[in-house]
């Protein structure tokens, strides 16, 4: 019998890959990395979660504070001794009060129209500005970029001044411009959102110039539909930081038809000193609508921090 006559064996099928049995939920970290928890076992699960409870309380504790004494009467605002629950039991009068003397649907219009407009400018400004620093090259680019990275550190309490003289000699005081535009100028988001458009592969951006699209059209059609979530998470914290704004609507404006909340809340006051339940009252409906954006739009920011990879993804 030849070599040829011989039966041909098939070769033997390749063996799939061995699968670790994770009986316990362990895996040992690769070599050289360390893992930053407290383990996994029951009892360090249950001290970190005692420690987040004790850090969520503490800062919950304010915050139940000031809706209690909202409810409150003024007498029992000011009790020392009955400071946990008052002796009169809950009431509306500081919410009542001040819906009376001031005018909050007015200073609710008002600080929703500057703090929407604002967020608009804002992230439409720093938005192309951060795609002009990402995707273009320009005589200056790095020096301007440093610029507006250092701006960061300039605190705008000092820019009051120089805001108003600019205001004043455009004739622009007591409008709503002057409230507005000094307020869109934001050297953080244009950094924000330069990175951002970093991390965007540049693959979609050459496919686009393959099929004859500019700037503008790689700008709005291709960039901007895939930063949706962080364009959102930019406008929360945009509009959170223009609705609680007080100092410069309080210097811009003399008029009471343009105060917004926070200023005009302040000017309800009692000539007897200090009303907590009212100041509490102020505060709870100043802080309302915040709360109800920031519930609305959290999965957006919770979305932005996963998708750029600062949550440790």
């Amino acid at each position: 019998m030849t070599s040829t006559d011989l039966p041909v064996r098939p070769a033997p099928a390749p063996r799939p890959p061995r699968i670790r049995e994770l009986s316990a939920g362990r895996r040992r970290p690769p070599s050289g990395r360390t893992h930053l928890s407290l383990g996994e076992s029951r009892l360090a699960r249950v001290l970190a979660l005692a420690v987040l409870g004790v850090l969520a309380v503490v800062w919950l504790l304010p915050m139940a504070w000031a809706l209690l004494t909202a409810f409150k009467s003024e007498p029992d605002a000011s009790d020392p001794v009955h400071w946990l629950w008052p002796r009169h039991g809950l009431t509306l009068d500081g919410f009542r009060t001040v819906w009376e003397r001031g005018d909050l649907p007015l200073w609710m219009f008002n600080s929703f129209l500057v703090s929407a407009a604002v967020t608009v400018i804002t992230v439409l400004v720093s938005a192309m500005a951060g795609y002009a620093f990402s995707r273009t090259r320009f005589a200056g680019g790095r020096w301007l970029f440093a610029l507006t990275v250092a701006a960061v550190l300039v605190p705008p309490q000092m820019l009051i001044v120089p805001w108003f003289r600019q205001m004043l000699s455009l004739g622009l005081l007591d409008t709503y411009a002057a409230v507005i535009l000094p307020q869109t100028v934001a050297p953080v988001m244009v950094f924000i959102l330069k990175k951002h458009f970093d991390s965007l592969p540049r693959e979609l951006e050459e496919a686009a110039r393959i099929d004859g699209a500019g700037h503008a059209r790689i700008f709005w059609s291709v960039l901007l539909p895939l930063s949706r979530p962080m364009l959102a998470a930019v406008s929360i914290f945009v509009f959170i930081g223009a609705w609680n704004n007080f100092l410069w609507p309080f210097v811009s404006t003399s008029d009471p038809a343009l105060m917004t909340l926070p200023v005009g809340i302040t000017s309800v006051k009692d000539a007897y000193g200090i009303q907590y339940a009212q100041s509490m009252a102020s505060a709870v409906l100043a802080a309302l609508p915040l709360v109800l954006v920031f519930l609305f739009f959290q999965r957006h920011i919770v979305k932005s921090v996963a998708t750029t990879g600062l949550g440790g993804q």
